[in-house]
């Protein structure tokens, strides 16, 4: 039996259905909603709306972006590298693996006094820290303090995993990295007796990092007992139990290696190393004249075309040095306002042109 086909039924939702069947209607309900008959707002571009708003965000963002390029300015900041690639350097010695251990000393000058409190931080290049194999050679649960986790290491820390048939602890590429550079700051009033500059090594690491992320295994006895039947990981010269002689700041909750475990986002990057406390607000931090610099270089990096160097920084209210957020917000003021000059000179020029498709930019 043939179907005749009706265009009125395809409007309608589709064609017709059997005779004695219930009629299927696909057609939206008849409602403001549905029919798209909401009231809605439409904003009209025009010069008495546009043209503000970029004057606006001009005159805004350019006194912030002054603001903020100054502040940075105003914190000091000094670098010395202490790489040794230079034949002149002091630490040019050190670069030969048959010295051990090496010592190196570098002068320098304080031009300016450093007030408040001053950080110090080691920095290193062309080390990349966010490769994906060695961000996850590490296990949370050992570091954690996981008795389980602390003599079966996770799979992840291979090929630095178990050592001589015993687990390591801390296991891992991250850990078996870690920065063990000395460094020691003298004041230079005397040339015969140099003032040794107080280093804070507590404080230096986050606080959920300290107290919550890290743990040492649970237990009574010594920290050398905790660790037992575990081995140290390969580059280390010293076991973990040993990193310092304070028990607050000894084993996985040393600062020093709390801070190297936060892996840096980019390959030259710069990790908090000591604090230097402001003792008296009648006398700078660090006064302006001549420091050295004493290194127990044991951090190789000339082999992968690394360099190391020392940072001292004071801060402010938006953190260290960084003038790159200061610029920006300066650009973007500047090209804000420039626009809406543009635009105010073609406005005036055409407001009284009757046929618009005349104009041409």
């Amino acid at each position: 039996m043939a179907m005749n086909y009706n265009a009125k039924d395809e409007v309608d939702g589709g064609p017709p259905c059997a005779p004695g069947g219930t009629a299927k209607n696909r057609r939206p309900d008849n409602t403001a909603f549905k029919q798209q008959r909401l009231p809605a707002w439409q904003p009209i571009l025009t010069a008495g709306t546009v043209l503000p708003t970029f004057f606006i965000i001009g005159l805004i963002f350019i006194p912030i972006g002054i603001g903020i390029f100054v502040t940075s300015n105003n914190i000091r900041e000094i670098e010395i590298d202490y790489t040794g690639t230079d034949p002149s350097s002091p630490c040019n010695k050190c670069l030969s693996p048959n010295v051990t251990p090496c010592i190196c000393t570098i002068n320098f000058t304080l031009e300016q006094s450093f007030e408040g409190n001053v950080f110090m931080y080691y920095g290193l290049s062309n080390f990349y820290q966010n490769h994906r194999r060695y961000v996850k050679s590490r296990d949370d649960s050992q570091l954690n303090g996981d008795a389980s986790a602390l003599l079966n290491p996770s799979k992840e820390c291979e090929p630095y995993r178990r050592n001589e048939d015993k687990p390591i602890a801390p296991c891992g590429a991250i850990a078996n990295s870690m920065f063990n550079d000395t460094l020691e700051l003298f004041l230079v009033g005397n040339e015969s007796h140099p003032t040794p500059i107080p280093l804070k090594k507590k404080g230096i690491a986050w606080w959920t990092d300290k107290n919550v992320k890290f743990r040492n295994p649970p237990g009574g006895e010594s920290l050398e007992e905790r660790f037992k039947d575990t081995t140290k990981p390969v580059n280390w010269v010293k076991p973990v139990y040993m990193l310092d002689s304070e028990p607050d700041n000894n084993g996985f909750i040393n600062e020093d290696f709390i801070v190297w475990m936060r892996t840096a986002a980019l390959p030259t990057f710069r990790k908090l190393y000591r604090l230097i406390e402001r003792k008296s607000d009648l006398h700078p931090t660090l006064p302006a004249g001549r420091y050295y610099l004493n290194i127990t270089y044991n951090y190789p990096v000339h082999s992968f075309d690394g360099r190391k160097r020392m940072i001292l920084s004071t801060i402010s209210w938006m953190g260290g040095k960084n003038p790159f957020l200061g610029i920006a917000y300066i650009t973007i003021g500047s090209i804000s306002f420039l626009l809406g000059v543009v635009l105010l000179v073609i406005n005036h020029k055409y407001r009284n042109s009757s046929n618009t498709a005349d104009i041409t930019i």
